[in-house]
């Protein structure tokens, strides 16, 4: 078989999922909508938790982590995929593929060590309060955080070089929103089942064992909370612990769709849908859900609103 020469070549075309609909001008607008969602929120949420000193713990440290994350997955992805739409255009060059990659695969991992730490910390103030400040210390919290990214970013650095060495075939037609591992490998001309077990393995180790923390963590905690004394305490742990399960459930119910099922179980539509979801609604919806619920989050967000407020218009 005749192979593309990436070098030779304009990139990849990405087919992504908005012209092929039934209503690309509608799905366009929505796509736009969430993301302007995402900005506005994530940027908020950081807003508030850089700006309000009685935020400046671990819990909203990591809290902010997660909305960095979410700022960056879904300006790496949504951005290209509108103009690529508005100007009917959905060319991507090998270079701008692998670090798009790299980049989607670097925040998705990062985020999934992340919600891991969370659920500890989460456990710790829960279920060991007075050893709380010396369990989640600045110094463990920060260390958490760099280990999420390191860890991530060393993963989808061998998982890019890796997946962009293999010779492609003419057709450079990637039939997916972004560029990831299993659509590019389904272009490859070489045997690739002995890395697509690796990516397997990958996969399930980088969502399976942060999975089983947080379920074990939850465990711990919901036999704790059931035997507190006071109402209004298993309240309080109830609703902080059901908006990061929210969002444990949305995020790792997206990722094992796409990296631990078997292709055979997904077709590139649904790859295409599940795709959409993480990359888009998740990073929108995520910090909504933290904050509505949260009566320190929107005490704060209205402190901080307030000041500057007063800032911009001084009374007289």
């Amino acid at each position: 078989m005749e192979h593309w020469n990436s070098t030779l070549g304009s990139g990849f075309i990405l087919m992504g999922i908005l012209k092929d609909s039934g209503s690309p001008g509608l799905l366009s607008a929505t796509v736009a909508v969430l993301y302007m969602l995402a900005l506005t929120s994530n940027g908020l949420l950081l807003l508030v938790i850089t700006m309000d000193a009685q935020l400046h713990v671990p819990m909203y440290l990591l809290l902010g982590q997660l909305s960095l994350m979410d700022l960056l997955f879904t300006s790496v992805v949504t951005p290209k995929a509108l103009m690529d739409f508005l100007s009917s255009e959905n060319t991507i060059s090998f270079g701008g593929c692998a670090l798009q990659m790299f980049l989607a695969l670097t925040l998705g991992g990062a985020e999934d060590l992340l919600l891991a730490f969370m659920a500890y910390d989460r456990y710790v103030a829960i279920c060991h309060p007075l050893n709380y400040m010396v369990l989640m210390s600045t110094r463990v919290c920060w260390l958490m955080v760099a280990t999420s990214w390191i860890l991530a970013s060393l993963s989808a650095l061998g998982h890019t070089l890796y997946t962009m060495h293999f010779p492609f075939c003419m057709s450079r037609k990637i039939s997916h929103l972004l560029c990831e591992i299993p659509p590019l490998l389904k272009l490859a001309c070489a045997d690739t089942s002995r890395y697509e077990l690796m990516v397997y393995v990958t996969g399930v180790t980088f969502l399976l064992l942060p999975l089983c923390v947080i379920v074990a963590s939850y465990m711990l905690i919901l036999f704790t909370v059931l035997h507190m004394p006071s109402n209004e305490g298993r309240q309080k742990a109830l609703v902080t612990c059901s908006s990061h399960l929210t969002v444990v459930g949305m995020f790792y119910g997206a990722a094992t769709f796409m990296y631990v099922l078997p292709s055979s179980l997904h077709s590139p539509k649904q790859d295409n849908i599940i795709s959409v979801f993480y990359t888009i609604v998740t990073p929108a919806l995520n910090p909504l859900i933290y904050s509505l619920r949260n009566k320190e989050v929107m005490g704060s967000l209205r402190r901080v609103l307030g000041k500057y407020m007063l800032r911009t218009h001084p009374t007289f």
